[in-house]
């Protein structure tokens, strides 16, 4: 069993919410002392301003008051379940924006994804503003909408390297990439033109060794009822955009296709019709050749039939372990990792609590690696256990400690890394979909005792 560990712990917290009615942003921050005990109490200090609240609240009930004594003076009488509402559900569904996801560009600025009611439910990269107090920029022309019809459900549908966003494009399905330092140019494709939205693509990630970019593709040129899936990898650098390339195909789903930082190696997750990648799944390394093609393949989990598992969320450590999270033995998915010399899997921790989600849409991440003094592999990780969402840090994976965090959020959705600082997605009862940025990481050390 994981076991909880004591110390103290600063980090302040800015809540980054979205106006549904411009692209200013509310942002609020919290600055959080935590003494890291198995049962954790924290001072908040709240710094948003709640006049500012208040005299929205009081707009509100003055503009609700002199509706209500204007109907009185016109009365209109209709049938029973014929009265016109003014609270319609365009004026529901306009209220608020939904996030898609997180990412950081080569200066360690945030970008986001959301969705936008006003315009259609078009999906715009936002970037943050440069100084505090400015507006964030879109980083995509109005013509382009970020979303893809992989595997249905999509998600995934973005990836920042260095100053460069590839992204799908929802009108075409074709995959776009541009830079962050000329916005005035349009994005450029880099996947073919099929004549229509018949291919899709997800969960990418830059291959710096072979210039090219890998991706999961969904192809649905010959039948869109039974399309196959395959991780391709498309060739970048040249001015003519070339047919992408199969480097893994066979199975009928394909998630997470994950390079180690010398692109070495390469993880992914695969399973097959009857199988929801939750009933079972398999875990997959491809060694890569000089020539970029997989040569060697090993099967790091779910390949044992008497063991039935679900292996999600492969990850790369900085010292280049590779981690993953299943729920192999006590049915919880737990975060383990690959002994890669024994081909062994080990537990990082067990505890009955899900460190992972369901994987209906691509691109989740609900961990990553930070470095906490000489720990390198320190983790940051979101869990959940009776229907609550925690943040939680594990200093040493050989101890399998794990520190719990008492943050404003009840309901967490993805965790990026920035510079000295994390972000993440998340809400509550009393606070909307947000964007909180947590830094310092760790002020010191835990104390175990």
């Amino acid at each position: 069993m994981a076991t909880l560990g004591t110390g103290v712990l600063t980090l302040t917290l800015t809540l980054t919410r979205f106006s549904s009615s411009s692209k200013s942003l509310f942002t609020h921050t919290h600055t959080l002392n935590y003494l890291l005990l198995p049962s954790l109490s924290a001072k908040t200090t709240f710094l948003h301003n709640r006049i500012h609240h208040n005299r929205r609240l009081s707009f509100c009930c003055r503009g609700m008051a002199t509706s209500t004594a204007a109907s009185y003076s016109n009365t209109v009488t209709a049938p029973y379940g014929s009265w016109k509402s003014p609270i319609t559900a365009d004026v529901v569904s306009g209220a608020s924006k939904r996030l898609g996801g997180t990412a950081v560009d080569e200066h360690g600025r945030l970008i986001w994804l959301e969705s936008r009611p006003t315009e259609g439910g078009r999906g715009v990269l936002v970037l943050e503003p440069e100084t505090p107090g400015g507006d964030p920029v879109d980083v995509i022309p109005k013509e382009f909408g970020v979303r893809t019809l992989a595997q249905e459900y999509g998600g995934g549908a973005f990836t920042v390297s260095g100053d460069v966003v590839f992204f799908a494009n929802y009108k075409d399905q074709r995959l776009y990439k541009q830079s962050l330092n000329s916005l005035g140019v349009p994005p450029a494709p880099i996947t073919p033109d099929y004549g229509g939205p018949v291919v899709s693509y997800a969960d990418g990630i830059l291959d710096s060794r072979f210039n090219r970019f890998i991706a999961v593709r969904e192809d649905r040129r010959e039948s869109s009822l039974n399309p196959p899936t395959t991780i391709v990898s498309i060739a970048l650098g040249s001015n003519d955009v070339q047919e992408p390339q199969v480097l893994v195909g066979g199975s009928d789903f394909y998630a997470f296709p994950r390079l180690d930082s010398k692109s070495e190696r390469i993880a992914w997750i695969q399973w097959s019709h009857p199988n929801m990648p939750w009933d079972r799944a398999e875990l997959w390394v491809g060694y890569i050749s000089e020539n970029g093609e997989i040569h060697k393949r090993v099967c790091v989990a779910g390949g044992d039939p008497s063991l039935v598992e679900s292996p999600t969320e492969p990850k790369w450590s900085p010292d280049g372990e590779l981690f993953f999270i299943t729920d192999r033995k006590n049915g919880f998915w737990n975060i383990h990792r690959w002994i890669e010399s024994e081909n062994k899997v080990e537990p990082v921790n067990f505890l009955d609590a899900e460190f992972a989600r369901p994987l209906w849409i691509f691109g989740m991440n609900s961990y990553v690696f930070v470095q906490s003094g000489k720990q390198r592999n320190s983790i940051v990780c979101s869990y959940r256990q009776q229907g609550k969402s925690y943040l939680g840090i594990i200093h040493d994976v050989q101890s399998s400690t794990l520190t719990p965090l008492d943050i404003p959020f009840t309901d967490l959705d993805n965790i990026t890394s920035g510079k000295e600082c994390l972000y993440l997605e998340g809400a509550s009862a009393v606070h909307p979909s947000s964007i909180a940025k947590v830094f310092p990481i760790l002020i010191a050390e835990p104390i175990f005792f």
